[in-house]
């Protein structure tokens, strides 16, 4: 089992109870999926402590709204990995990694809700 898997499990375990009950989360995306996105991303640790964060301000004493995940992303390792002259297929993008400020470091996440998951 991958490393990552062992933490979205559970998450994914609750988001597909919760599907019974009404929707309460004040933010898009909602908590579980931001956790679930910082868990894919970020290291663990990092991960437990936005996602904590983050559960801890959806109450009504916050305004809520769209409050997207932001990562630390370092892309030069995509473009020295990527083989762009031999490819020849078809690319399935799930998130986009946009990024916050001019450093390129900091990224939103955001996904692709057309992609197959």
């Amino acid at each position: 089992m991958k490393f990552k898997t062992f933490f979205t499990a559970p998450i994914k375990g609750y988001q597909y109870l919760s599907k019974m009950l009404p929707a309460n989360c004040r933010y898009y995306p909602t908590c579980s999926e931001y956790a679930k996105w910082q868990f894919e991303f970020n290291a663990p640790h990092r991960a437990l402590a936005a996602s904590s964060l983050r559960i801890l301000r959806c109450n009504q004493l916050f305004a809520g709204g769209i409050d997207y995940p932001v990562v630390h992303f370092d892309a030069t390792n995509i473009t020295k990995s990527l083989d762009i002259n031999g490819f020849c297929g078809k690319i399935t993008i799930i998130y986009w990694l946009v990024p916050k400020d001019a450093s390129r470091s900091l990224y939103y996440v955001i996904k692709d809700f057309n992609a197959i998951d």
